[in-house]
């Protein structure tokens, strides 16, 4: 099933203002393998108490939501649009990151691995 949503690459995340969450909606043992170092991890599964919950989305700001290759970021993308929330897919997900040398930490800080 294919979300019509906006969309951004990871290059073009240098663009996006300073305010930008990056929202990880990967489940938890994908979340501790690896993920950027400034992204909020909201679970798929938990979502929508879990966002709620957080409090880190005050609906000012964009939100660029990623999962691994895209599909379920695609989803919560498109849900958040529909909530009134500025946001936007990242095209191919935590590999299209890694692909494009972007850092992501794991357990304890150390390097980390998309699983």
């Amino acid at each position: 099933m294919m979300f019509d949503v906006p969309s951004v690459s990871v290059a073009d995340l240098d663009r996006e203002p300073p305010d930008t969450v990056l929202l990880d909606v990967r489940e938890k043992e994908e979340w501790v393998a690896g993920h950027a170092v400034d992204a909020l991890h909201v679970p798929l599964s938990e979502l929508p108490a879990g966002l709620a919950e957080s409090g880190a989305l005050d609906g000012t700001g964009r939100i660029v939501v990623v999962c691994r290759v895209g599909a379920r970021s695609a989803q919560v993308a498109a849900w958040l649009t529909r909530q009134g929330y500025d946001a936007v897919n990242l095209i191919g997900g935590m590999e299209a990151w890694v692909q494009a040398g972007r850092p992501i930490v794991g357990p304890d800080g150390n390097r980390g691995v998309i699983i």
